[in-house]
């Protein structure tokens, strides 16, 4: 006997359905400029708050020259008092860039900032207690109530500024 007739006949399936699909989106509106280039969390960039330098990339440069001293500061050493002095230099000179653009985004209600914001105060508490010579442990809970205080102030106020951009866009 064939393995065929062992098996018996095959029971004929009944033809498969198609599914019904949800209607085509349709493609996202074209701006005045083109099509809106979009952020990794689906922003159009035009959207983001301009700095009141707007046409300048007085940001762009800063970070750049910080980016640049610090480089020459890790050439020219940490022994050198130039060495580390374009070191801090640097460091601050990029870091302000960066605050710059949280700052502007976060109070525009365009996106939240709150531990960045939050972590300034909180160094500067951290340095304010430090050369107080107070104990580590006031230190790090000091550091730590500040930082906390300031993320819950900086969200509450991103919320406020979200909605109300939110109603403002429609």
């Amino acid at each position: 006997m064939s393995r065929r007739a062992k098996r018996g006949k095959r029971r004929a399936t009944p033809p498969a359905r198609p599914v019904p699909r949800p209607p085509a989106r349709p493609a996202p509106a074209a701006r005045e400029t083109g099509l809106a280039a979009r952020t990794a969390r689906g922003k159009p960039i035009e959207d983001r708050p301009k700095a009141p330098w707007h046409p300048v990339p007085l940001v762009e440069l800063c970070v750049l020259v910080g980016i640049v001293l610090i480089v020459l500061g890790l050439i020219v050493g940490f022994d050198s008092d130039r060495g580390q002095l374009a070191l801090v230099c640097g460091v601050l000179l990029a870091s302000l860039g960066g605050l710059d653009t949280a700052v502007r985004e976060h109070f525009n209600g365009y996106k939240s900032h709150s531990s960045v914001l939050a972590g300034l105060p909180g160094v500067i508490a951290a340095a304010a207690l430090f050369f107080a010579r107070a104990p580590w442990l006031a230190l790090l809970g000091g550091t730590v109530a500040v930082f906390a205080g300031v993320f819950w102030w900086m969200r509450r106020v991103f919320m406020r500024r979200a909605s109300r951009a939110r109603r403002a866009r429609g």
